[in-house]
């Protein structure tokens, strides 16, 4: 599916290779590419000699190119993603192993999941009778079989059955059902993955993850064989050990964002965003991004080679900030608080080197929200 709000320009691409980042229009998302070469291969290799794969999680970046990059990489089995659209775009990009860890309802969207199917592998995570009836009627329809994942409620309180009797209760619901195909559980250890200290945040996820597992050692009592899909960038190398977990689901990884950098140092700054001072009154400072331009769910940005710098706050259009060495017409890189609703706000990214355009990559999932 061609994303509408995405307009390819290769003109505009040709214009800019060669050229210096700082002489780009503002404000504007840049990723560094050895940096994001280095996170992926950092993940990549973390995962050597394990038997728990990738599945690297598309709604981080939501570009196509990078999933494609990600997706090529020895330890990676295929790409996650959140939504119906989300997996459309990625289909048409060619990647053909996609779990939307997502309940997707609607038999519109049954019926697109279904389409997708006979072209890739689109898994759906489910956690009712509603949502798996729904997939049924559209595979049968198709003349197709989705695989189903069915997600396990493990602390987050959002989406998911609780483990045990309701996870089995559902499985053998989806075995007699036609069209649909019992493949695994999904869970999320997102209440958990930014706790600080290292240590607690280990022992909490282990908890977590232990009725987990135990959920899936019912369902093989049973005969009923599941793999498990789980885990995030901030809690890889514990989630990444527990026996009985298949595949991890890390998004922020590749590119990073100052909430992650946080707790997770090993993995580099690629993207950022370039703006413009555009005024400057005595240690008030003030860029041409705000809001519209920054993700800040997680509070802050952080500016990069400006240690005292102090953002006192986000407008739609501005960022206001304290104790900044700067003049009008400068220009300074930021660090988003979140990535992943900053890449939702721009529909491409330039590829750099040393500060030096190379590419151009678009982000074709931006906007996918249904």
């Amino acid at each position: 599916m061609e994303n509408p709000v995405i307009i390819k320009n290769e003109e505009l691409k040709e214009k800019w290779i060669g050229k210096n980042v700082f002489e780009l229009s503002t404000p504007v998302m840049v990723v560094d590419i050895e940096k994001l070469e280095d996170n992926l291969e950092r993940m990549d290799s973390w995962l050597n000699g394990s038997s728990v794969k990738l599945r690297p999680h598309f709604k981080s970046h939501k570009c196509v190119e990078l999933a494609r990059r990600q997706n090529r990489l020895p330890n990676t089995i295929g790409i996650t993603c959140a939504k119906t659209s989300e997996a459309e775009v990625l289909v048409k990009g060619g990647i053909t192993d996609i779990l939307i860890a997502n309940q997707i309802i609607g038999a519109d969207k049954a019926l697109r999941i279904a389409n997708m199917n006979k072209k890739a592998l689109v898994r759906v995570a489910v956690d009712s009778i509603v949502g798996i009836d729904q997939l049924s009627v559209a595979a049968r329809n198709a003349n197709v079989e989705i695989g189903v994942m069915i997600e396990v409620n493990i602390g987050m309180n959002r989406g998911g059955v609780e483990p045990g009797e309701e996870v089995l209760n559902l499985a053998k619901y989806i075995i007699k059902t036609n069209g649909v195909r019992l493949d695994g559980l999904q869970a999320y250890e997102g209440h958990v993955v930014m706790l600080a200290d290292y240590e607690e945040r280990k022992q909490s996820v282990e908890n977590d993850m232990k009725p987990l597992i135990e959920t899936k050692k019912m369902l093989e009592k049973n005969g009923i064989p599941v793999f498990i899909s789980s885990g995030g960038t901030g809690t890889y190398d514990i989630t990444g050990k527990i026996s009985g977990i298949d595949e991890l689901q890390c998004g922020s990884y590749a590119l990073m964002d100052a909430s992650y950098k946080r707790i997770r140092p090993e993995f580099s700054q690629a993207r950022y965003i370039i703006a413009t001072i555009i005024t400057v009154r005595g240690d008030i400072s003030v860029a041409d991004v705000g809001i519209k331009g920054l993700g800040n769910e997680f509070g802050n940005p952080t500016i990069i080679d400006q240690p005292d710098a102090e953002v006192l706050y986000l407008a739609e259009e501005h960022m206001v900030v304290r104790n900044m060495n700067v003049n009008i017409g400068d220009k300074i890189k930021i660090i988003p608080s979140h990535g992943c609703t900053t890449n939702n706000l721009y529909s491409y990214m330039w590829i750099s080197r040393k500060d030096v355009i190379e590419d151009l990559w678009y982000i074709e999932g931006r906007g996918c929200l249904e």
